[in-house]
């Protein structure tokens, strides 16, 4: 049987919406745009590599904080 991750999936759609023109894309476009993408975030969160992404955003919004003083 095969089966296929929710998150991959929403991720290969957000990578083909994306890639469309700008110029083609309406309102509602863009709203499904954002919610399939929060919709990503909050299956990828709980999972190692969301918490791999937490930290390295983390270093880096210290570093760059820490490099403005």
């Amino acid at each position: 049987m095969l089966t296929i991750n929710v998150a991959v999936l929403l991720a290969v759609i957000i990578v083909v919406r994306l890639r469309r023109r700008t110029e083609a894309r309406k309102r509602s476009d863009e709203r499904l745009t954002v919610l399939i993408v929060l919709v990503f975030g909050v299956l990828v969160a709980p999972t190692a590599f969301g918490h791999g992404i937490l930290n390295v955003v983390g270093q880096l919004a210290e570093g760059i904080t820490q490099s403005s003083r």
